[in-house]
């Protein structure tokens, strides 16, 4: 198992998966048409700024922001252990901030402590993440039966058909603003029907799988399949065709949750070499 006395990231590096989305340039036309594999992230430079507390986040909450940013970044993955002082050293604050994000994560399933080797990374638990796709499915597809099914036109499907249906020179291509744009597409479709309580659930489990959905996006073919997806579901709601958007949108879930676990396997094989090789 790794330590991160020797495999330390910058906690204050911008995070790969970005929650802001921004108007990107065009797409360019790939030369070989072929998909790179996802690349593993790079360790970054020990010597980060100390955090700072502010009126609005606490070091607690900066502590766990760090913390979690770096596992969906693959730069702490799962085994490596560390001790509340090396990562507070790393965070540039005291113990307690650390204590507190680290129970926080260990309340939501990604570490764990054992009291004589302190605490480590727990393994991606595959099953549990499948069972949260299913439940995905089951509220989205819910939801769309309800867009299909209105009255009325939505106002919230107006800023999807900004976003999704656009020609392909207009379409983002960084994969963390994909996947943070397809975060809020998910979203708003379930929003949308006005249900505040189904939307804090399929909010929960979109937090829940996102160390994992994210990496969705690391392929040019899955953004292209997700704009083409998305776009497809879109026009079936707008066309009020209920089984062709749910048939689309399951489909859609399903193909991203079968990538997603593949390259995840993949992406852990190249960050565990990436730490052998600095070791």
């Amino acid at each position: 198992m790794r330590s991160i006395a020797s495999h330390a990231a910058t906690p204050g590096a911008t995070p790969g998966a970005a929650q802001g989305t921004s108007h990107a340039a065009p797409r360019a036309a790939s030369q070989s048409g072929a998909s790179a594999a996802p690349a593993a992230p790079a360790a970054a430079s020990a010597a980060a700024a100390p955090l700072v507390a502010t009126a609005r986040q606490p070091l607690a909450e900066q502590a766990y922001l760090a913390l979690k940013r770096q596992m969906n970044d693959f730069l702490l993955v799962p085994g490596d252990r560390f001790s509340e002082a090396e990562m507070a050293q790393r965070l540039g604050v005291s113990r307690t901030p650390v204590r507190e994000a680290l129970f926080r994560l260990r309340n939501e399933g990604l570490v764990d402590v054992e009291s004589k080797s302190g605490w480590f990374v727990r393994p991606i638990d595959f099953e549990r993440l499948e069972q949260l796709y299913d439940l995905r499915v089951v509220l989205e597809s819910h939801c769309v039966a309800r867009l299909c099914a209105a009255s009325s036109a939505v106002p919230e499907l107006e800023a999807l058909k900004r976003a999704w249906l656009v020609p392909a020179a207009e379409r983002l291509t960084d994969g963390a603003e994909v996947g943070a744009l397809d975060e809020q597409f998910h979203a708003t479709l379930v929003r949308a029907t006005g249900n505040a309580e189904m939307a804090r659930v399929h909010w929960d489990v979109t937090e829940r799988i996102r160390i994992v959905r994210r990496l969705d996006f690391t392929r040019d073919d899955r953004i292209e399949a997700t704009y083409q997806e998305h776009g497809k579901i879109l026009r079936a709601i707008l066309q009020r065709r209920t089984e062709q958007a749910l048939m689309v949108l399951r489909g859609h879930i399903g193909q991203s949750q079968v990538e997603v676990r593949k390259i995840t396997l993949h992406t852990l094989q190249l960050a565990r070499g990436r730490g052998a090789r600095t070791g």
